[in-house]
C-alpha cells in the first residue's frame, strides 16, 4: 500500500477533472492569444539562480533543490514561473525594443503548500506585459485577471487594491536602514502595531505617523483617508492615483478594496499589486502586481506588471464538459475496418475498439460501427 501513497498535498487529477482543467486552460490560453500574448514553456527545472530574487527568503523556501550530476552545480525545481518568463523577457527576447507580451501554464512545485488545503503542485496560468511603465499596462492586466475568472464563472469577484511604493516612499523619506526596512516589511504584513511602534521609535514624522497609519488604511473609502494622513510625497500622490485609476477601470464588474498594508508576495513587487476575491474561497483565486526591473539580474531591467492564478483553486466551478459519445468497434472487426476508423477519427469521432464485449455505457458510445452489404456503416448502438 505504501508503494502507491501520493505525499501530503499531492494527488492525482482523475479523467472527468483532468478534461475539465485542460479544456479551461486552453480556453484562458486562447483569451490571452487574442490580447496578444505569446506562449512561452519554460522548463520545470533550471540553475536555482535562475529561480529566486536575491533577498526573496520565501521562495527560496518554497522551491525544491538538487544538485546537478553533470555541472556540480545547484538546480531548483520551479516555485513560480514568473522568474522564468522575466529571464526570457531579459536575455532571449532582448532584441525587443518595445513593449513584449508572454503568457505561460504549467505546474510548478513548492516544498510546503500555501495553506492546508491547497496542493503543492499548483497548475499556473498566467500573463506579463513588459515594456511599458503606463498605468494603462496595469489597467490591461487587471483587465486579462478578471476576464480570466470570469470566463471559467467566477462571480461576484472582488478585487483588492495596494500599493508597495507607498510604504517604500515613507521608509525612505524617513532614512530606515535597510535591515530595520525589512523588519518593518513583516511587521506591518502582519498588522503588528505595537511591533511597528517599537521599531519605529526613533524614526522622524510625519514618516512614523505615517507607517504606523498603513496598517488601518483598508476598505473601500481607505484612499480618501490616506490623501488625508500620508505626506504629500510625489511617489505616494502618483500611487493613490494609479490606484484609484484600477478601482475606476473595474467599477460596475467588480467590487473594490483597498488596502495599503496589503505587502503580501512582495519580495519582488515595485508598485501597484491586485487580488481577485470570490465568495466561497478563503483565499485570493489571483494575484498580480507591478515588479519593475527584476530583470535586472539577466542583463536587461524592464518594467514589468502580470498576473497568475493556480487553475487547480477553480476546479469546482470549471465548466462542465461531458465526454463526446463514441462509436464501438468490435474487436474482431478492427483490422478490417482500419481504413473506416481512420476516416471517421480524422472527422472528430471518437472511434472505441471493444475487446470485451462491454455495454454502451461502459464504453461512453451510442453508435457502432458495422458491415452491411454496401460497406462501413455507422448505426445505433443498442446497450446489452
Amino acid at each position: 500500500m505504501r508503494n502507491w501513497l501520493l505525499p501530503e498535498n499531492i494527488a492525482d487529477i482523475l479523467p472527468a477533472t483532468a478534461r475539465q482543467v485542460e479544456s479551461a486552460k486552453a480556453a484562458m490560453l486562447e483569451r490571452f492569444r487574442t490580447y496578444g500574448y505569446e506562449l512561452v514553456c519554460p522548463p520545470l527545472i533550471e540553475y536555482i539562480d535562475s529561480l529566486v530574487y536575491d533577498g526573496d527568503t520565501a521562495l527560496v523556501m518554497k522551491t525544491f533543490k538538487l544538485d546537478d550530476q553533470m555541472s556540480g552545480r545547484q538546480l531548483g525545481l520551479r516555485a513560480d514561473i514568473t522568474p522564468q518568463v522575466a529571464r526570457i523577457d531579459a536575455h532571449l527576447l532582448s532584441s525587443r525594443q518595445g513593449v513584449t507580451r508572454l503568457c505561460y501554464a504549467g505546474s510548478v512545485l513548492h516544498t510546503v503548500p500555501e495553506s492546508a488545503m491547497r496542493s503543492r503542485e499548483p497548475l499556473q496560468v498566467g500573463a506579463e506585459l513588459y515594456g511599458s511603465s503606463d498605468v494603462g499596462a496595469d489597467l490591461e492586466i487587471v483587465d486579462l485577471m478578471l476576464a480570466s475568472l470570469e470566463g471559467v464563472g467566477v462571480g461576484g469577484l472582488t478585487l483588492d487594491i495596494g500599493h508597495v511604493g507607498i510604504f517604500r516612499a515613507l521608509a525612505a523619506a524617513a532614512a530606515l536602514p535597510a535591515p530595520l526596512t525589512a523588519e518593518l516589511f513583516g511587521v506591518l504584513q502582519a498588522k503588528d502595531i505595537p511591533s511597528a511602534e517599537t521599531l519605529l521609535a526613533g524614526a522622524a514624522e510625519p514618516f512614523r505617523s505615517a507607517l504606523l497609519a498603513l496598517p488601518g488604511l483598508y476598505g473601500p473609502d481607505a484612499l480618501s483617508r490616506a490623501s488625508q494622513c500620508l505626506p504629500a510625497l510625489p511617489e505616494i500622490r502618483q500611487a493613490l492615483a494609479d490606484m484609484q485609476a484600477v478601482a475606476d477601470s473595474v467599477a460596475g464588474r467588480a467590487t473594490v478594496n483597498f488596502d495599503l498594508s496589503d505587502l503580501r508576495g512582495t519580495a519582488y513587487h515595485t508598485g501597484l499589486m491586485f487580488a481577485a476575491y470570490a465568495p466561497g474561497w478563503s483565499d485570493a483565486l489571483a494575484r498580480g502586481g507591478r515588479y519593475d526591473n527584476v530583470g535586472d539580474k539577466f542583463g536587461r531591467a524592464r518594467p514589468a506588471t502580470g498576473f497568475s492564478l493556480d487553475l487547480r483553486d477553480l476546479v469546482r466551478v470549471l465548466p462542465q464538459r461531458s465526454p463526446a459519445m463514441g462509436i464501438r468497434v468490435a474487436g474482431a472487426d478492427a483490422g478490417r475496418a482500419r481504413e473506416a476508423i481512420a476516416a471517421l477519427r480524422a472527422a472528430g469521432e471518437v472511434l472505441v475498439i471493444d475487446y470485451l464485449g462491454e455495454s454502451a455505457t461502459a464504453l461512453n458510445c451510442d453508435r457502432a460501427l458495422v458491415w452491411r452489404a454496401d460497406g462501413w456503416q455507422v448505426e445505433p448502438f443498442a446497450s446489452h
